[in-house]
């Protein structure tokens, strides 16, 4: 076996240090899911609730991904975007393992990440689309409808790009 596929299965080991940041994926999962089995079940498809001047609820099933995209690809996309959230936990899932224990923002961050993208791969692999039903706008301008899980992806990567830009640098040297 190649010495980087070695290294890489490596690092999905369980290591309990990670327990605590899991818990917070499995957090981010249950809210996720619950919220969808929530608007799921007291809306019918496409029923818009005002909340707001600038905020609705509304269920929406979204088979493609951010902003719809390969929506009407025509079906084969449900596999294609399991493959890809199976790849980006396992990803996540080494990451996590191979950060420094110091590294706690970068722990919350992609433990948030692992808990929308599990949210949302449940979905895709029960339902074949993804439970969408927040829904922002301004006048009759809409954003894109998304759910719980895409707001944690959402944090968790901002996170990152906080931690990119402006996180400490290590001393070399």
């Amino acid at each position: 076996m190649p010495d980087a596929i070695r290294k890489a299965l490596a690092s999905l080991r369980w290591q309990g240090r990670n327990l605590p940041w899991l818990g917070l994926a499995a957090l981010v999962v249950i809210i996720d899911l619950a919220s969808k089995a929530w608007i799921s079940n007291s809306f019918f498809y496409g029923q818009r609730l005002e909340v707001l001047p600038v905020f609705d609820l509304v269920l929406l099933h979204n088979t493609g991904a951010a902003f719809s995209f390969l929506a009407s690809a025509g079906g084969w996309q449900r596999v294609f975007f399991i493959g890809i959230g199976l790849v980006a936990c396992l990803f996540l899932w080494g990451w996590l393992n191979q950060r420094q224990d110091s590294e706690k923002l970068l722990a919350l961050a992609l433990a948030l990440i692992l808990g929308g993208a599990l949210g949302n791969l449940h979905d895709r692999i029960l339902h074949g689309y993804v439970v969408d039903f927040l829904a922002f706008h301004w006048n009759h301008n809409y954003f894109p409808a998304f759910n719980l899980a895409d707001s944690a992806i959402t944090v968790g990567a901002g996170l990152i790009l906080w931690l990119t830009l402006f996180g400490k640098k290590e001393k070399t040297g």
